[in-house]
């Protein structure tokens, strides 16, 4: 008859090792499957934006509509031909979040043909 061997009570670290060397290796490959954006791209910056009251801004609605001081506007056009000529060296706009991309760029696109010199989209502060 054989004498069972004396067993010891350490714990099995290797197994434990070898959890932690997997889950290493899944939070390595799971954070590079996005694309890194590009090293050239530099994005939007709001934190030093020089206030302006928002009144004397053009609001751009959800639906597309234009105000100015709580008036609706017919145009963007039209607008900027309404202002002064100096007036027409800066132009805000305020757009709200769900308003249309393309609707922002049309705006943008009548104020410059209408004159305007600069033309500053308005947006909320970023957090530091």
């Amino acid at each position: 008859m054989r004498r069972a061997r004396p067993r010891s009570d350490r714990e099995p670290t290797i197994a434990l090792i070898n959890i932690v060397f997997l889950m290493l290796i899944f939070f390595l490959v799971a954070g590079t499957l996005a694309p890194p954006l590009d090293g050239a791209l530099r994005l939007v910056n709001t934190a030093e934006w020089d206030a302006a009251p928002p009144p004397d801004a053009l609001v751009l609605h959800a639906d597309g509509s234009l105000a100015y001081r709580g008036a609706p506007i017919a145009s963007a056009a039209a607008f900027a031909a309404s202002l002064p000529e100096e007036d027409r060296d800066t132009l805000r706009i305020v757009p709200d979040r769900a308003a249309p991309a393309q609707r922002l760029v049309a705006v943008g696109a009548q104020l410059r043909a209408a004159g305007a010199g600069r033309i500053v989209i308005v947006t909320e502060r970023a957090l530091p």
